[in-house]
């Protein structure tokens, strides 16, 4: 399957609701099948282009700034690129669609409850106690998007049928 170049799927959701996991498998399947596709991770991008931020409104945007800002560069060369990142406003994904021409936005929907019993890295548990301030989903909001192009429910679904979902979409989208 070829995907239009210039394509930027935009991940969204909870920590813990398996945008990563998800996009990981986009990345692997479009790379096998020829696509000229970048992964780029929430996680990742902050520990090389988003040094230094924190987690207050303007910091996220900027991250989400960062982000929209590569993911046009990669776009122009004729780079899809895949994008994990919670993003949790509103305005910042909208932001990030005003910047980019082809914008998917894919809602990675999980309960909080489940999120936080997937989370290895035990940091709901510490958002809860009160040692990371600003966590989205604790004490920080995340804002649902309202029409994301493509919903992903990972409660219900694995990451691989979560994967094959997005991709038959972007198949039929053609």
């Amino acid at each position: 399957m070829s995907v239009q170049p210039g394509t930027t799927l935009w991940l969204t959701g909870l920590s813990g609701a398996g945008k990563s996991t998800i996009a990981a498998l986009i990345t692997d399947r479009l790379r096998a099948e020829g696509q000229a596709v970048e992964w780029l991770d929430g996680d990742e991008l902050r520990r090389s282009i988003g040094h230094g931020l924190g987690f207050s409104r303007e910091d996220r945007f900027e991250n989400t700034r960062r982000a929209a800002y590569v993911s046009g560069l990669l776009n122009r060369h004729g780079v899809m690129t895949v994008i994990s990142l919670i993003s949790p406003y509103a305005e910042m994904r909208s932001y990030a669609r005003d910047m980019l021409p082809d914008f998917v936005e894919v809602y990675v929907a999980c309960p909080l409850e489940i999120c936080e019993a997937r989370d290895v890295k035990g940091l709901y548990a510490k958002a809860r106690r009160g040692e990371i301030p600003s966590f989205t989903g604790i004490s920080d909001p995340y804002e649902v998007p309202v029409s994301p192009e493509v919903k992903l429910c990972t409660a219900e679904h694995t990451p691989e049928e979560c994967a094959i979902e997005l991709l038959t979409w972007l198949k039929k989208r053609q």
